[in-house]
């Protein structure tokens, strides 16, 4: 069902969610999701009255859909790897179990889904995920087939713009000859990423709407000297936030997110900024 090179981190799964999520670096991905979903989300149910229903593919640890979980959304969780399943798992166990007991898992490669999944979804997460593909362009596909017309999609996608420039400034100018990109040795740098113009490419064939594009570590991963407000890891979130939604500076985070709207009448109300989330 799965194509056999798409990545599973089913092998490293601690060492994933200890390099991913154990520090600042994860601090500040969840950080930008939360400041560019949540309000977003919020909005959208006062719209239709009621809990979203919430699709999470390639989730990982889950944290962000075990976070609107608790706000009462109905949630469902996948990823490919059972060991990553299983940390997430431990994590709703901390939950209230009246909230724990109506998350729907499934460990399975997305292809897998159509067999197991109903209905259509309000909201669809996807975050780093589309560069471990062996095919990215398909999962698109997907997407078009299970989000509710007007529904919101939320892709995150490593940003191999910001390896030439990281590696620009660590002088590793060896790395970046012949344009050949390749990722670190016993790094989580994927060595497949997707160009940014390429996946706006594919959600505008399916005439989705962008509404708003975030950098994720637009600074952090950048700074060889932690000095000044780089001490304070606080400061240095905030400030992640800030600038995440501003030009130039998000075009050269780690990872971009996309919040975008299926729209087949071509319409937009969802508008968001560097401040707020508004539908007007």
């Amino acid at each position: 069902m799965t194509n056999p090179q798409d990545r599973n981190f089913n092998d490293i799964s601690e060492h994933f969610a200890k390099k991913i999520y154990g520090g600042l670096k994860g601090q500040i991905r969840l950080a930008v999701l939360r400041h560019d979903i949540f309000q977003a989300v919020a909005t959208y149910q006062q719209q239709v009255g009621r809990p979203l229903r919430i699709l999470d593919v390639g989730a990982g640890l889950a944290h962000l859909s075990l976070e609107l979980a608790t706000q009462g959304h109905d949630v469902t969780i996948n990823d490919i790897s059972e060991n990553m399943l299983a940390i997430a798992k431990q994590l709703a166990n901390n939950l209230p179990k009246d909230i724990a007991s109506t998350i729907h898992w499934h460990a399975c490669p997305y292809q897998a889904l159509d067999t197991k999944l109903f209905g259509t979804y309000d909201l669809i997460l996807c975050h780093a995920v589309l560069e471990w593909l062996a095919n990215p362009r398909l999962i698109i596909d997907f997407f078009d087939n299970w989000l509710i017309d007007k529904g919101l999609l939320s892709l995150c996608f490593y940003n191999p713009v910001s390896f030439t420039y990281r590696n620009l400034i660590m002088g590793n100018f060896n790395l970046l000859k012949n344009h050949a990109f390749q990722a670190d040795n016993g790094s989580l740098t994927p060595n497949n990423p997707v160009a940014k113009d390429d996946v706006l490419a594919w959600l505008d064939e399916k005439q989705y709407q962008t509404l708003h594009i975030s950098g994720l570590r637009v600074f952090h991963d950048y700074a060889p000297l932690k000095r000044g407000g780089h001490t304070n890891t606080q400061a240095v979130i905030d400030m992640e936030v800030l600038y995440s939604g501003q030009e130039p500076y998000k075009w050269i985070g780690r990872y971009l997110h996309v919040l975008a709207k299926k729209s087949i009448d071509n319409t937009c109300d969802l508008v968001l900024n560097t401040q707020t989330t508004a539908i007007i």
